[in-house]
């Protein structure tokens, strides 16, 4: 029987994302992972309509069918086209706390967006914060294994992407039950609106 993907699913899914010269960017095939130094360890579920992937594959999958697919984007529906405003000039003393000298095609993390340093002349470093996918074309083949119905399933593919781990938890009368270290709780409460428009459960956190 066929089952149409429709918004608010979680599926099961592998991807490959390539650039158009061929070269993986992103992947959550084992195999393909390690090439690019990697560790998979847990299959990836996604909710349809939360843009866990890339918004553009989510609307690309709403009405599909389980199954194997490709995927060719533009830069406007990927990483976006690259900005002039996004290439910055700073002072070479903005690195004077780091432990790394500045050096070109050095990435670092700076207000929480990743630059990359382009180049280091004279007391200036010229540091491009586009992705570094911005204004490519890019492909992606995607595999569609499931529509996931069990709710612990999605409870923790959530939590897996909210908090990059999982939590013991318990569902009681509509309502999630999180336990969690004290230092991990306000910010677990910030996801309180999420898990309710999600999956229509309130959520409570009891500290361990």
């Amino acid at each position: 029987m066929k089952m149409s993907i429709k918004k608010g699913d979680f599926i099961e899914i592998e991807f490959v994302g390539r650039t158009y010269d061929n070269k993986i960017f992103d992947t959550n095939i084992k195999k393909e992972a390690e090439k690019l130094g990697r560790k998979i360890e847990e299959k990836t579920i996604i909710c349809i309509g939360e843009n866990m992937l890339l918004k553009a594959i989510d609307e690309f999958l709403i009405g599909k069918d389980l199954g194997r697919y490709n995927l060719q984007l533009t830069p406007e529906k990927a990483f976006g086209l690259r900005k002039k405003e996004l290439i910055k000039i700073m002072p070479s003393s903005v690195f004077k706390n780091s432990q790394y000298k500045p050096q070109p095609g050095m990435l670092f993390t700076f207000d929480n967006l990743i630059g990359k340093i382009i180049s280091v002349s004279g007391g200036r470093v010229i540091v491009d914060f586009n992705n570094p996918l911005a204004g490519k074309n890019i492909s992606y083949e995607l595999n569609v294994k499931s529509i996931v119905k069990d709710e612990n399933e999605k409870i923790k593919a959530l939590m897996r992407y909210f908090f990059k781990r999982e939590f013991p938890f318990v569902v009681e009368n509509k309502k999630l039950i999180i336990e969690s270290e004290k230092n991990y709780i306000d910010f677990i409460q910030l996801f309180k609106e999420a898990f309710k428009r999600i999956l229509n459960l309130d959520l409570e956190i009891k500290e361990k």
